[in-house]
């Protein structure tokens, strides 16, 4: 692709995300969320093969979707109270159809389908992009209007989203479904915080962030795109396997690793909240996401691939992507736990 068009589609890519961010009108918040699927679109399609055309096909009518039951709701809502400003959403469909444009948009779930599909026919790059950026403008609008969506159905679509990403990611050998599965278990527990605190709403995004980035750099590094590849991915580079190891054990939520500090503040927040049996179902949720991050760690760590070539094994390759982002990311996914008392003192 050529270097001025890429530098405008991501620029266009953070205008929308900024667009979103400094609005209070429904109408500049939904010409955000446009721009950002507008601008991701070509990303999408640039290598030109079947499999990504129909993802972005898929991808382009869902948020195409979503843009239009946004616009419609908060039309509905205007023509009812007056008044085009997010803090003021007085009907509940309005509010109700509004939360599920923006469940669609993030792939919560039961809006989940499209998004392992449209994720696996994406390169790992672009799939960064999606799983992480495009998470930014609808948790923005979600965040700011939380206390006007019914607190049920933020917490059922929570509840549902871990126990949908847990289990969809169960039978994968696709690792891009897989951390499309990762991703919706991962939303949910962001949503159904939101209500009460969505101070660790932001807080368990920044992490999701980061920890999925060090994921997906990784994984591109390796050239990895199936479970059985991980298993060549230590002659490559043993330190890096190690890592990544721990980058997945981290999206799991195991201490002493950053992916715990959500997961235990939330639970914590949960249980404050008078939501004991909440708090549990979360928690047992969780395991079974654990589960397939084991998986994965099994086989790059405690598996050898057959070599059935007569070729040596490539002990060493020479790196064609940087590495500092890599580097910079993955420290960051394994060391920020002993942080927590720092961030929860910033975020209240």
């Amino acid at each position: 692709m050529n270097p001025y068009i890429l530098a405008t589609l991501l620029a266009s890519l953070g205008l929308g995300t900024t667009l979103t961010f400094a609005s209070s009108h429904w109408l500049l918040a939904w010409m955000g969320l446009e721009i950002n699927t507008l601008a991701i679109i070509p990303l999408m399609s640039q290598h030109h093969h079947p499999r990504a055309v129909e993802a972005t096909t898929k991808y382009f009518l869902t948020q195409a979707t979503a843009a239009a039951i946004i616009l419609f709701a908060s039309m509905t809502n205007a023509w009812i109270s007056g008044d085009w400003s997010m803090e003021n959403i007085s009907d509940p469909l309005a509010s109700t159809m509004i939360f599920t444009a923006l469940a669609l948009k993030i792939g919560l779930a039961p809006m989940h389908f499209w998004m392992p599909e449209v994720l696996q026919g994406l390169d790992l790059l672009t799939g960064l992009i999606l799983s992480t950026w495009q998470k930014l403008a609808p948790f923005a609008l979600i965040i700011q209007t939380a206390q006007a969506f019914d607190p049920l159905l933020l917490t059922t679509l929570g509840l549902l989203s871990t126990l949908v990403g847990g289990w969809g990611g169960l039978n994968q050998t696709q690792l891009r479904k897989v951390l499309a599965y990762s991703s919706i278990a991962h939303m949910g527990w962001m949503i159904i915080i939101a209500q009460h605190a969505p101070q660790l709403t932001l807080l368990a995004l920044l992490v999701y962030i980061l920890m999925t980035s060090a994921a997906f750099l990784t994984l591109k590094f390796g050239s990895a795109t199936k479970i059985n590849v991980l298993a060549t991915v230590w002659s490559k580079s043993p330190i890096l396997t190690a890592t990544t190891a721990l980058v997945l054990l981290s999206l799991g939520g195991l201490p002493p690793l950053t992916g715990f500090m959500p997961k235990w503040l939330i639970l914590q927040e949960l249980t404050k909240q008078g939501l004991p049996l909440t708090a549990t179902i979360m928690a047992l949720a969780a395991l079974i996401s654990l589960y397939f991050y084991l998986r994965l760690c099994y086989t790059m760590t405690l598996t050898i691939s057959p070599n059935t070539s007569s070729s040596s094994t490539p002990w060493r390759t020479s790196a064609t992507q940087t590495s500092i982002p890599l580097a910079l990311f993955s420290v960051m996914a394994l060391g920020l736990l002993p942080v927590t008392p720092v961030m929860v003192m910033l975020l209240y």
